[in-house]
């Protein structure tokens, strides 16, 4: 089985990362992975591009374990085209988080225990066993579908543990964790120098990128995670910065001028009297609210906001930033504050930009649901490192072959329950897909029957194995 001949198109642009019994491989898996309706394991991955036979079944699997090719160079062919493609010219906007694939086994390579958002609450912390996963992703909007925002991943980092659990070692209660942390720091430094924090990961996707395109402007929104010192003083010169601040920030006024002809006493200070905190702002009479009205993906209320420019010290020292506080006219948000590297933008354009970064949650949704994320089941690390990006870079491929092509044969289920839907779903675009390759290779095989037998015979075996 193959994919439409404009999809594997769009997988020439990763030729020069292969060799060429590797790009062959490469073909099979990811067909596989768009057919199958099933876990994506490699077996499957074999079976549901019709390659069972193409060779012995260990050359799939040493194609993540073994191959010499690198993620990194598969990372940039992926940038390359998304950008040439979706983002050619302009601000390119992008987003940062991390998300948890649950994993069992206590042998597969990167696992950790990380906070699961999806099981926890604000009583109740939840952590689960799997890999956590840092990715940086490209936000775009397309003109066949006006009122969404697409999210299409870029670059993935595997955040490990600094100190991961042994065989034998006694789980410890949340009490003797938080007791310990501060004592066990200093040790786990100088144990692990070669451990990354995930803003540390963030860091070295973000300086990536703008090496790769220096002559590109990249804006970037992440949430309190991402918007701390580690991230905030080591921004490249062509990426600014949307995140939020915490509510007990210090937040000062900029440096005094020095005039000419004054010799201030001992060293020029670095920074002004300190502001009010977020409570003192919001009560602050002599500041007035703005009220502001949002209808867009990811934000539909009406808002009150005020805006300052202040340094946030501890985290970006003498860099000056764009401060946005925001209150919910109806009370269903607390009051919040953000801020942005870039001083000539308002509140509206601060908080529009910053809300578009809710469809990396989308992303993900769509990317464990639909094109299994968490289901590799590789153990060794360089397999680890490379099976689970696939399902990434094949969301992004996806969106944009929808955008180039599929658009056009896009076809919505009969319900009558939702009759006036015009705008596609993810799930809409990888279905297009699939229908598109099928009905491409059943014209091809209409006057040879023994080949349209098997080839029936083989979409039966799709069928049947779906879920």
């Amino acid at each position: 089985m193959q994919l439409t001949p404009c999809f594997l198109a769009l997988l020439q642009e990763f030729r020069s990362v292969f060799t060429n019994p590797s790009y062959l491989t490469f073909v099979a898996l990811l067909t596989g992975w768009t057919l199958s309706f099933r876990h994506r394991f490699i077996t499957e991955l074999i079976q549901s591009s019709g390659s069972t036979r193409a060779g012995h079944h260990s050359r799939f699997h040493r194609f993540f374990s073994h191959a010499a090719w690198q993620i990194e160079r598969l990372w940039y062919c992926l940038a390359r085209l998304l950008l040439r493609v979706l983002v050619p010219s302009g601000l390119v906007e992008l987003a940062i988080d991390d998300t948890l694939c649950r994993k069992r086994g206590l042998t597969v390579y990167g696992t950790g225990m990380h906070h699961d958002p999806l099981l926890s609450s604000k009583a109740l912390k939840v952590f689960s066993w799997g890999h956590d996963w840092v990715v940086l992703c490209l936000i775009v909007r397309c003109f066949w579908a006006p009122s969404k925002v697409w999210c299409c991943p870029l670059m993935a980092r595997l955040y490990r543990n600094r100190q991961g659990r042994t065989k034998g070692q006694k789980t410890k209660t949340a009490q003797q964790c938080k007791a310990a942390k501060t004592k066990q720091r200093a040790r786990q430094r100088s144990a692990d120098p070669n451990h990354r924090t995930r803003p540390e990961l963030a860091v070295e996707m973000l300086e990536l990128l703008a090496s790769w395109f220096p002559d590109r402007q990249f804006l970037v929104t992440g949430d309190s995670a991402y918007g701390g010192k580690s991230v905030l003083r080591r921004l490249p010169k062509n990426v600014d910065l949307v995140s939020r601040v915490a509510a007990n920030a210090a937040l000062y006024a900029p440096a005094p001028v020095v005039l000419a002809g004054q010799k201030p006493k001992g060293r020029p200070r670095k920074k002004g009297e300190r502001l009010s905190g977020m409570e003192g702002w919001a009560q602050d009479a002599s500041a007035p609210w703005q009220e502001l009205v949002f209808d867009q993906f990811g934000l539909h209320a009406t808002l009150q906001v005020k805006t300052r420019q202040a340094l946030y010290y501890k985290a970006g020292k003498d860099r000056l930033l764009n401060i946005v506080l925001v209150r919910d006219v109806l009370g269903q948000r607390p009051d919040q504050m953000f801020y942005c590297t870039r001083l000539d933008w308002d509140a509206r354009t601060i908080l529009s930009s910053y809300s578009r970064r809710w469809a990396i949650e989308v992303t993900f949704a769509n990317c464990k649901q639909l094109l299994g994320l968490e289901d590799p089941a590789n153990r060794v690390p360089l397999a680890v490192s490379r099976t689970a990006p696939m399902a990434l870079v094949l969301y992004s491929l996806i969106v944009v072959w929808f955008h180039q092509q599929g658009h056009r044969w896009v076809e919505y289920p009969d319900r009558p329950w939702y009759r006036h839907k015009e705008e596609p779903s993810f799930a809409d675009m990888l279905s297009t897909l699939r229908r598109r390759s099928w009905q491409q290779q059943l014209l091809q095989v209409q006057s040879a029957s023994e080949a349209m037998q098997k080839l029936l015979s083989l979409l039966i075996g799709f069928v049947s194995r779906a879920s």
